[in-house]
């Protein structure tokens, strides 16, 4: 016997009820609480934002951040270790339930991910030597410049067909350091407060910031589909740039405060 189609509203009804039941089920906000964990990915190479101290124990800035967030939630913090390229397959692919690691907010990222708002701001530049005379991106033409692969630097470097650049890719920010303080390269794209770092690694080749690329806002990345878990952050966000802890935690590793328009 031959089946008759379904109407318009038996489709429409059918979809309903498969649409109700998918959103019956727990959301990732309901299974961190209930867990009493939360996982964070944070890359623990990239001094001032993360690495570890002299005990081995994590710090920086993203992880007094984490640190903070955990304890205002009443949860256990589990760090999932990352470098910039796996950060995002990392909530992807469940294998963390946020990212703080020093994400800035892009067009392209914000198709596969969420973001919350800003708890910080980073100031993305190519720096060189100081004995390297760099003053635009003229100036860079021939010059190699080491960049972390799948970073916003790496991103925002190859678009510019335009300029001629040669990039040099590292896998993560520690090994484009070690390339720098060794001599392998005399410039990178990274952030300010990185390229800063080098000269403490190596007195002997100080780094300055020379062209800047873009000043970015840096959020909390969060999966696809999860409101809620976003909400609960961009509340926690808004308290503690209010009460000035969020300033206290940045200015304390990058030396600078928070732009006024955060704080504001």
């Amino acid at each position: 016997m031959m089946k008759r189609p379904l109407s318009a509203a038996a489709v429409a009804m059918t979809c309903m009820v498969a649409l109700g039941t998918t959103a019956a089920h727990a959301d990732l906000l309901d299974d961190i609480m209930k867990a009493k964990k939360i996982r964070i990915a944070t890359d623990l190479a990239i001094p001032p934002s993360g690495m570890m101290d002299a005990n081995l124990k994590p710090t920086g800035s993203d992880v007094e951040t984490a640190q903070l967030l955990a304890k205002d939630l009443g949860l256990e913090l589990e760090f999932v270790q990352t470098t910039g390229a796996t950060r995002i397959p990392n909530v992807q692919t469940n294998k963390a339930d946020i990212i703080i690691s020093t994400l800035s907010v892009t067009p392209e990222r914000a198709k596969v991910i969420d973001f919350t708002k800003a708890y910080a701001a980073l100031q993305s530049t190519v720096g060189c030597l100081k004995s390297v005379q760099v003053k635009n991106w003229e100036d860079l033409k021939g010059k190699t410049i080491a960049v972390s692969r799948g970073t916003t630097q790496d991103t925002e470097l190859s678009n510019m067909k335009d300029r001629n650049l040669t990039l040099a890719r590292f896998d993560d920010d520690a090994t484009m350091v070690t390339a720098a303080v060794s001599g392998q390269a005399d410039c990178v794209a990274t952030s300010a407060t990185i390229v800063n770092q080098i000269g403490v690694k190596n007195p002997a080749r100080t780094f300055e910031p020379k062209v800047l690329i873009r000043t970015f806002d840096l959020a909390i990345g969060v999966r696809k589909g999860e409101p809620r878990l976003v909400e609960k952050l961009n509340e926690w966000i808004s308290t503690n740039l209010k009460n000035g802890k969020l300033n206290e935690i940045y200015k304390k590793f990058h030396g600078s405060e928070l732009p006024t328009e955060m704080r504001s």
